[in-house]
């Protein structure tokens, strides 16, 4: 598959880039709130869309929930007990990378859930969700697909990269082995939690850098209109000429030498 090059779509993502920026302005003035929960292949892209989401945000408003494995305590609380004090308040946005359905994937797949756990997961997420969207918080549910021999690809540039390295773990490499296993997951979430007050939207991301402006493009258009007026800015000239840096106790390091 011919990928998209990179001048054609930075091209595209900046309109789309500053469409979010005007979304995040929406959600702040309304009080709306906004979840998305960015699941899929391991290697698929959910870290580079929600950066190309996130870049020129207020990163006090839109944050990134990436949960590490759950403390004992969490070990022995209600399943989604750990994601609720993540969840936004009025004007907030929170991407969750990898989200409470963990235990419908890697958990299920990887065995550190009981089938019975799984089960009662895939009967509750749908009923969990459903308290969230009426309470007016704005779902939005993305999984991220690529095939295998692409995967393989990624990891194996992860494993030469020394600045990608730390993205492989020892469950990444159990991975590779339950291309599958994550597929037959995958399928049975669907079948559970595809539902109409929160239906998932798969998205090929064989092409990471297509990919992610399918998903933004898609993400924006079911938002509601969020135009709102441009803030008027009145920038007046200064009024006397601008000042250069002086130290009086501490003077900055010396400049790299490049």
């Amino acid at each position: 598959m011919k990928e998209i090059k990179k001048k054609d779509y930075k091209a595209a993502l900046e309109p789309m880039q500053v469409e979010l920026v005007a979304m995040a302005r929406w959600a702040r003035e309304t009080h709306r709130r906004i979840v998305v929960l960015f699941e899929g292949r391991d290697t698929a892209g959910k870290g580079g869309a929600i950066d190309a989401i996130r870049e020129h945000m207020n990163p006090r408003q839109c944050r990134v929930v990436a949960l590490g494995k759950p403390s004992e305590a969490e070990q022995g609380a209600w399943y989604f007990q750990r994601y609720v004090p993540h969840l936004p308040s009025a004007g907030e946005i929170i991407l969750f990378d990898r989200s409470w359905y963990n235990r419908a994937g890697v958990e299920r797949v990887m065995g550190f859930a009981k089938p019975a756990q799984v089960n009662a997961f895939l009967e509750q997420a749908p009923a969990f969700e459903k308290l969230l969207v009426d309470d007016g918080i704005l779902l939005f549910k993305y999984w991220l697909s690529c095939d295998q021999a692409r995967q393989e690809e990624r990891f194996t540039e992860r494993a030469a990269d020394p600045l990608k390295r730390w993205k492989l773990s020892p469950i990444d490499l159990e991975a590779r082995t339950r291309y599958d296993q994550y597929t037959k997951a995958r399928e049975d979430m669907l079948r559970a939690t595809h539902t109409k007050h929160a239906p998932w939207t798969l998205v090929d991301f064989n092409d990471q850098r297509l990919g992610r402006l399918t998903l933004i493009r898609d993400l924006l258009d079911r938002l509601p209109d969020t135009k709102l007026p441009e803030p008027a800015l009145n920038m007046e000239a200064l009024a006397t000429k601008p000042k250069k840096e002086r130290y009086t106790v501490v003077a900055p390091i010396k400049s790299l030498d490049v």
